[in-house]
């Protein structure tokens, strides 16, 4: 039974993990209607950015700001340099996202080369305890209180703020937004940053996580933000939340059991849902 429950604590705090990754992916998707086959690399260099950071300074709160702020720039220079000129042409925005990925993870690898490079918890985050036959991570206890933290202050921000307000507005009609004056440009560029900064942030709580970071963790942890963005509902936050703890908790266990089909648990969770509800858990069926 131990066993059991310390998976799904594990579960829970991978959840997390992906949570971060895919609600900048969901915010993305839900104002703007880009698909970003790029988000995998703000994940990426963010958590390269955290294990630098740290290993120079021992300083885990820069290391942390470090991954946000480097997912964050690379949003901006993404965004305005690129997706801002395809908006309206999904095909170019795929083949531009998914080369701004490879070229970007090819890029990582001139400084840092392809082996991986070792993540240490922090001294203060490191201690553990044994709650029965139960053991208690404080890093994942703080990796789970990082994705709570997150979750409610997007649930803040758009449903008590103006500016949620004229996102949500956005979202439903953007000309209408336009229209009355609005700058929603700006609006789109500084979701499209807020949703890349998160992908930074939990790179760069991934790498203690894990014990390393490596080239191709960008590509991985991509595939499941997708799975459970579709699985939630394409632009649901909270979609992207249920979707994450389904997905953590089904990976951990079958990871645990049988390591080599963990991601075809994921897929098989996906499936399941969308065979029930073809929008996903809290999508909602365009009309034509």
């Amino acid at each position: 039974m131990s066993v059991v429950v310390t998976l799904i604590f594990n579960g829970l705090a991978n959840g997390a993990l992906y949570f971060l990754m895919s609600a900048g992916l969901t915010l993305i998707f839900g104002l703007l209607r880009v698909i970003n086959f790029a988000h995998g690399v703000f994940y990426l260099w963010g958590a390269y950015a955290g294990v630098f950071l740290y290993n120079e300074f021992h300083n885990f709160l820069l290391a942390i700001l470090g991954g946000v702020i480097t997912g964050a720039a690379l949003g901006l220079l993404t965004e305005r340099g690129l997706m801002a000129k395809v908006y309206q042409d999904p095909t170019r925005q795929l083949l531009l996202t998914m080369g701004v990925l490879l070229v970007l993870t090819e890029l990582l690898k001139i400084p840092f080369g392809r082996d991986p490079a070792g993540a240490t918890i922090p001294s203060m985050l490191a201690k553990s305890w044994l709650l029965g036959h139960f053991v208690l991570v404080e890093y994942q206890v703080f990796t789970l209180g990082m994705g709570i933290l997150v979750y409610v202050g997007l649930l803040l921000l758009l449903h008590r703020t103006r500016l949620g307000l004229v996102i949500r507005a956005g979202v439903a009609n953007p000309d209408l937004v336009l229209a009355r004056g609005v700058p929603i440009r700006r609006i789109f560029t500084a979701m499209f940053m807020l949703g890349a900064g998160l992908a930074g942030l939990a790179g760069a709580l991934a790498g203690p996580y894990y014990g390393s970071v490596t080239p191709d963790m960008g590509m991985n942890m991509q595939l499941n933000a997708f799975i459970i963005v579709v699985l939630g509902g394409l632009g649901s936050l909270n979609g992207s939340v249920l979707g994450s703890l389904l997905i953590g908790v089904a990976t951990a266990v079958v990871g645990y059991y049988a390591p080599s089909l963990a991601v075809l648990a994921a897929v098989l969770v996906m499936a399941m849902v969308l065979v029930v509800r073809p929008a996903g858990l809290f999508g909602e069926k365009e009309v034509a």
